[in-house]
């Protein structure tokens, strides 16, 4: 590890390269590369295959596979995550922070704080309580991530939002001090986030201009299914291209793919892209869609802004604190499929307000959501609750 000075912090996250799957791993992996150029970082993650790096020391667990042996599928979701988060602890923890993200780590946080006497800062990423689809994927599971995820939220030190709204939900479903809790946004790598000619990608996936452009998880809270809805709303010719992959269940999988069928204007990629070809779909969309019924920031609205596509969003969550209504693209009520249509009609029909508002959006992530700002906002809170 980088010895910048004598603070140091453990990151503790289920998602890190070179297994990302959704914004909270995207925000680790940014997040722990800038504070490491201020501080002594270390982080422990899920799964086998993260390398450690120059400056920071990473290390990988597993889990115990005889805890979920013959178990309910669904409950083998949560067991595991708690084998995990022991292992995490087993090893001796020697920096001053211990800093969570999501409720697959805040068991582990908890431990650490208890038996090593870390000060525990946990992010909160989205919320069990405000997600009650995920009781179709883990059944009485939820219960456990519900718990696992009260357990850490309540006994931190700091509470990181991602946004005031996020801020505003935490304090009213958890027995948390508000001044404990504290607003830091998602940020974007600008210099990799960023407008290409390149169309490379495209021909390999045969896509063709115009197109609305999707990207992420196939879950409820993602809205994927009001954007097929509103599909055959769309301009005629105009494409929706889905990127989504990592269903939440094997049935929302199916559901997509029976629906898809009947829509001869839908293109669905059923995985995740290299970063690099993402860009290129992001950079060549006529719009970006986000019809997400729940998100509490959707650092996917800072990628394609950054890349200067003109955004059509929910407006829940803190996508407003993202997209400005009228300046960087629209928001639309969400679960509603008329109103989404509508606006990226608006969109697509004038190059004026494409143009506008895709200068507009680069403009706003420049300013506001560089990861250089965010890591310094992380570290001075680090040294506020240590000196504490």
């Amino acid at each position: 590890m980088k010895s910048v000075n004598s603070l140091g912090v453990t990151m503790m996250t289920r998602e890190f390269p070179p297994n990302i799957y959704g914004g909270a791993g995207v925000h680790v992996d940014y997040l722990s590369t800038h504070l490491a150029d201020l501080m002594n970082v270390e982080v422990r993650c899920f799964g086998e295959g993260a390398q450690t790096e120059d400056a920071i020391r990473i290390r990988s667990y597993s889990p115990w596979l005889e805890m979920s042996k013959g178990s309910d599928p669904k409950l083998q979701k949560v067991l595991d995550p708690l084998s995990v988060d022991l292992a995490m602890v087993k090893d001796p923890i020697e920096t001053e922070i211990v800093h969570c993200h999501t409720w697959y780590t805040f068991f582990a946080g908890y431990l650490a704080k208890t038996m090593y006497g870390s000060k525990l800062v946990t992010t909160v990423h989205s919320l069990e309580p405000l997600r009650p689809w995920k009781e179709e994927q883990l059944g009485r599971g939820y219960s456990v991530s519900s718990w696992m995820e009260r357990i850490g939220i309540e006994n931190s030190d700091c509470v990181i939002a991602v946004s005031k709204e996020m801020r505003q939900d935490v304090i009213e479903h958890y027995d948390v001090e508000p001044e404990k809790v504290v607003v830091i946004h998602n940020g974007i790598d600008l210099s990799g986030y960023r407008r290409t000619d390149d169309t490379s990608a495209l021909e390999q996936y045969g896509i063709e201009e115009p197109y609305v452009l999707f990207v992420g998880r196939i879950s409820r809270q993602k809205g994927i299914m009001y954007l097929l809805d509103a599909a055959p709303m769309i301009r005629p010719g105009v494409k929706v291209v889905l990127i989504a992959g990592t269903p939440d269940t094997k049935e929302i999988e199916e559901e997509l793919a029976a629906r898809v069928k009947d829509l001869p204007n839908v293109v669905w990629i059923n995985r995740m892209l290299p970063r690099e070809h993402v860009i290129q779909l992001y950079s060549h969309a006529s719009v970006f869609a986000c019809p997400s019924v729940y998100e509490p920031f959707g650092i996917i609205n800072l990628e394609a802004m950054a890349c200067e596509i003109p955004v059509v969003a929910s407006a829940v969550g803190g996508i407003p604190e993202v997209v400005v209504d009228g300046e960087t693209g629209f928001l639309v009520p969400p679960g509603d499929p008329e109103s989404l249509a509508s606006a990226i009609n608006r969109v697509i029909d004038s190059e004026k307000l494409h143009t506008q508002f895709g200068k507009a959006g680069r403009r706003r992530v420049e300013r506001f959501f560089s990861w250089e700002a965010i890591a310094e906002k992380t570290k001075d809170m680090y040294l506020e609750i240590l000196s504490e």
